[in-house]
């Protein structure tokens, strides 16, 4: 049996604010998006590392190993509780990690990406600076 294609998902890090003025200059007309650009976004670094971090790439790697056919299956599989599970998954389904498909009355949650590619800016726009003025290094 041949192996599936290697996918990747390309993430970017941008904050809410910075988010919202991009999809505004997408909708006038004045930006448009390229083929390269990610198509899951972050708000910040933090929360990437959250939903990627070492248990939930554990259990990403069992769901495309084991391939379980419930969510009952991956909670026995990673030892996980349902409900911690399905805050989980629920997440990761909205940044476009995983789906969940429907196999009779079962939900089966299904890997879609096997690669991660964050795509973070150093340089560029200025971000607002959360210390005081009076704050010293």
């Amino acid at each position: 049996m041949e192996a599936p294609p290697v996918t990747t998902l390309k993430v970017g890090i941008a904050d809410p604010e910075e988010m919202k003025a991009r999809t505004l200059r997408i909708a006038r007309g004045e930006e448009k998006p390229s083929p390269g650009d990610p198509s899951a976004w972050f708000v910040s670094t933090e929360s990437f590392a959250k939903i990627l971090s070492a248990p939930n790439r554990e259990m990403l790697r069992i769901i495309a190993q084991e391939k379980p056919d419930s969510l009952d299956a991956l909670a026995t599989l990673t030892g996980r509780q349902k409900s911690n599970l399905s805050r989980t998954l629920k997440a990761m389904i909205g940044y476009g990690l995983i789906r969940m498909e429907r196999d009779g009355r079962k939900l089966a949650p299904k890997l879609i990406h096997d690669r991660v590619v964050l795509e973070l800016a150093l340089t560029g726009r200025r971000q607002p600076s959360r210390r005081k003025e009076t704050d010293h290094e």
